[in-house]
């Protein structure tokens, strides 16, 4: 069963109606990024960043995977499909997936201030003063600008075993997770969904390029796919 490795980002959840910060000129929910998804933030506000991801996480209740979400899950009947996701939300695993990467970690999820590995699955608000079993605050599982990507050495690992790599809802302007499709296999063929696709990048020799919505470009790769490699 041949390896497909799908890098996915914030395009794809989009379509379920999740907002992104790059739709309103760099304003994220009328926030700064800077203010709700840094460190520095934080430091300076924790309860504004506590209660904006709050929010965020309330709004996946009110969400629903699309049909990309489900296609791509309908692919583990043919293939041996891993997803890295740049996506913070769940619904690439209530969409039916079930080996997926979170690169900028989960919603769903909350850790120690002190201690990234220590992580909690988290349904509630967080709360200034709700701690960790360690004493330490809690604070959303997300990786924020200018911290480290602790699933990074996973995802290089998954993509370098490619056999086939697809790059969907995603602009690849943000690193390092952009960087993973340098550690595709020169052999794998890569496929693109874009529904902006102006000047494409060169990541290979081998692209297929999609200009399309997730869900459009999807309904035609499963079909393409099936009939070339089943």
């Amino acid at each position: 069963m041949k390896k497909l490795v799908v890098l996915s980002g914030a395009g794809i959840s989009a379509e379920s109606g999740i907002k992104t910060f790059r739709d309103s000129n760099g304003l994220w929910e009328n926030h700064r990024v800077q203010d709700v998804a840094s460190p520095e933030g934080f430091a300076r506000n924790p309860k504004l960043v506590l209660d904006f991801y709050n929010a965020r996480r309330k709004q996946l209740k009110d969400v629903e995977p699309n049909t990309a979400h489900k296609l791509l899950a309908e692919l583990e009947d043919f293939f041996d499909v891993h997803i890295i996701t740049q996506n913070v939300d769940d619904l690439h695993e209530r969409g039916g997936s079930t080996n997926i990467i979170h690169l900028h970690g989960e919603l769903k999820k909350a850790r120690s201030v002190d201690n990234e590995t220590e992580i909690l699955d988290w349904e509630d608000d967080i709360h200034l003063g709700d701690l960790h079993t360690d004493s330490s605050q809690l604070r959303p599982h997300i990786v924020w600008f200018g911290e480290m990507v602790p699933e990074m050495d996973n995802a290089i690992e998954i993509a370098s075993q490619a056999d086939l790599f697809l790059v969907i809802g995603t602009s690849m302007q943000v690193y390092p997770a952009a960087s993973v499709v340098r550690y595709v296999p020169s052999h794998c063929e890569v496929f693109v969904i874009d529904p902006n696709l102006e000047n494409p990048n060169s990541f290979t020799r081998n692209e297929n390029y999609f200009k399309a919505s997730a869900t459009e470009g999807m309904k035609k790769l499963k079909q393409i796919l099936i009939e070339k490699y089943k």
